[in-house]
């Protein structure tokens, strides 16, 4: 299995529906889609061809940006009701 990364994106709402998406730590790697399923596709399609590019040139890519964990708590349950 190869390597995962994982990159923050920003979806902003465009003025004629959709959604355009940047990726902060890649530098001009935009994307956008009719949808949010459709944008959140194009923007992983974007993030592997920037990935792409960037090893062709030899340019560094920077590491992902993002933790990913999974954090759980108890509540009381009047905090449940």
């Amino acid at each position: 299995m190869g390597k995962t990364r994982a990159y923050k994106v920003i979806f902003e709402p465009a003025e004629e529906g959709g959604y355009t998406v940047y990726v902060p730590s890649l530098p001009g790697c935009i994307s956008e889609g009719d949808t949010y399923e459709e944008a959140l596709a194009n923007v992983k399609e974007a993030i592997k061809g920037w990935i792409e590019v960037s090893e062709q040139f030899g340019d560094e890519i920077p590491q992902s940006d993002v933790i990913v964990d999974v954090v759980e708590i108890s509540l009381s349950d009047e905090q449940t009701a």
